[in-house]
């Protein structure tokens, strides 16, 4: 009901709730009183839970007298104190498997993680995988109990995300195959109008080296390969690095032992590449310095492409920018322009 009623105005959201019988209403109001995407709206309010004091005994004769309010699904009980707080969660595993004397906070789990209400729903998934829970209680300001998280909620949260940012990455939104040609092109349009930016750019940067492109024909016919692969590789750093930021597996404490791993990893490549480069550009050309040229500018700009990939996107997130939405579109711009002004500038000292 409240995915529903969500999306309704308020003349329809005040009729549809009017329809409804007084508790059921009472919950979708205050589901809705969460931020959106919060844990408030994802969390179901019904929940299996007990004084921290009770035995097993005293839980399971509460579960067998009142199976009407139980939810049809439920991984834990919840412990809690006197002031409705959690202190603890109980598997149904450990509980059928105790003795009925047992204190059922002798054996609630170790892991143990409350999640606030106003929490945005992205966190509550990347706590779920992280710390791999099953369930989780919520709580609101107070620390009070209002509700439970399961994995199956959570995960579909983290396939969104998963999508959201893949998308982001390609530049196309979050359209569908149902969108309409006037929707999908207003939310293409302004990346497409950023890459003409970074595509001038890097043009401005070509047409600096005119006379050396007209003195040596076949720079002009090298040029794409330099930028292409420059390009691909930053593109492969970036989706690492964009991947980790969502995983909150790159931080402070590791972002620059994985920023050398990437600028080494350039160089190897580079080195490698440059090495097949400078081969096809003997006996293309007959050329043995423009082979030269050509690797020396494949080793720059696959290691410039391994810096940007990484960097770009950290310094993003640090900026509070999203990095799978912006950082496509600089890192095609750092490799262009370093990669052609690599390989013209070498040409322009070398072979002129």
């Amino acid at each position: 009901m409240v995915d529903i009623v969500e999306y309704l105005d308020e003349d329809r959201q005040t009729a549809v709730l009017g329809g409804l019988e007084g508790p059921d209403r009472m919950a979708v109001e205050r589901a809705l009183s969460w931020p959106e995407e919060s844990a408030g709206r994802l969390m179901q309010v019904e929940t299996v839970h007990a004084p921290d004091h009770w035995s097993v005994g005293e839980m399971i004769d509460y579960l067998r007298a009142n199976p009407d309010r139980l939810p049809d699904q439920f991984y834990h009980v919840i412990l809690v104190d006197p002031r409705m707080k959690p202190t603890g969660n109980v598997t149904l595993g450990r509980l059928l498997s105790s003795r009925r004397d047992v204190r059922l906070a002798d054996i609630s789990e170790e892991m143990f993680r409350v999640i606030p209400a106003s929490q945005d729903e992205e966190e509550v998934a990347y706590a779920f995988n992280q710390y791999h829970l099953i369930s989780a209680p919520v709580v609101d300001d107070d620390d009070r109990l209002v509700g439970v998280i399961t994995i199956d909620d959570a995960m579909i949260v983290l396939d969104e995300e998963h999508e959201e940012d893949i998308l982001r990455l390609a530049g196309v939104g979050e359209g569908g195959l149902s969108s309409n040609v006037w929707e999908t092109t207003k939310r293409r349009f302004p990346w497409l109008a950023v890459n003409l930016v970074t595509a001038i750019l890097a043009s401005m940067v070509i047409s600096l080296f005119d006379t050396v492109i007209a003195g040596f024909v076949a720079l002009a016919v090298l040029m794409p390969i330099v930028a292409s692969m420059g390009g691909n590789a930053g593109t492969q750093s970036l989706t690492v690095a964009v991947r980790a930021i969502a995983t909150k597996d790159l931080t402070g404490s590791n972002v620059w032992r994985v920023i050398r791993r990437e600028v080494l990893v350039g160089l190897v490549n580079g080195l490698a590449f440059a090495v097949v480069m400078g081969i096809v550009g003997l006996i293309w050309f007959g050329a043995p310095m423009l082979g030269v040229v050509i690797a020396a500018a494949m080793v720059i700009n696959l290691v410039v492409a391994g810096l940007a990939g990484t960097a770009i996107p950290v310094i993003l997130e640090k900026l509070g920018i999203d990095p799978a939405l912006a950082s496509g579109a600089f890192v095609t711009t750092v490799t262009d322009v370093v990669g052609f002004f690599a390989f013209l500038g070498l040409a322009a000292v070398v072979l002129l």
